[in-house]
């Protein structure tokens, strides 16, 4: 009888980041509410910095830049805000981390939750992937939708390479 797999993932697609960015900087600049704040997103790496004249327009920042990625199908989930901080002259700065990929911690969880679904479904950690085999499709699929409604997983989860 044929297995059936698929991966499990976190990743995002840094061209729609880019997009979101810059989304959200046209909105920043063309809303009254914004007028003379001189509020500007930077992406460093694996973080993106929001700064405004306040913390609370930095704030308002952060949340524009959520409707923002909503639209184009990122994940909430892909941003972990920290607190805001005053920065010289009483300028407000948020740092965004970007929260992808699935670590060693992560994955051991993940194949618990898995595990817990079926015992007959097998789980190998690849690196930042899970690869989940059975030799019932039903089974992948409870396991697909058991993690889509979990709510206490910190990282967006993708499914990928499905055979």
């Amino acid at each position: 009888m044929a297995e059936f797999s698929f991966d499990v993932v976190s990743e995002f697609n840094p061209a729609e980041l880019t997009n979101t960015l810059d989304q959200a900087r046209r909105e920043v600049g063309t809303r009254f509410d914004f007028k003379d704040t001189a509020t500007s997103y930077e992406q460093r790496g694996d973080v993106i910095v929001i700064e405004s004249s306040t913390e609370d327009r930095a704030r308002a920042a952060l949340q524009v830049l959520r409707e923002k990625a909503a639209r184009r199908q990122l994940s909430p989930k892909l941003f972990k805000a920290g607190d805001p901080k005053t920065v010289g002259k009483g300028r407000g700065q948020i740092e965004v981390q970007l929260n992808a990929g699935i670590n060693d911690d992560l994955a051991r969880d993940l194949r618990k939750r898995i595990q817990n679904v079926s015992s007959k479904l097998q789980v190998r950690i690849q690196g930042d992937q899970l690869r989940v085999v059975s030799k019932d499709k039903d089974t992948l699929q409870l396991v697909i939708k058991s993690l889509r409604d979990a709510e206490d997983i910190p990282v967006p989860l993708q499914f990928t390479n499905y055979r």
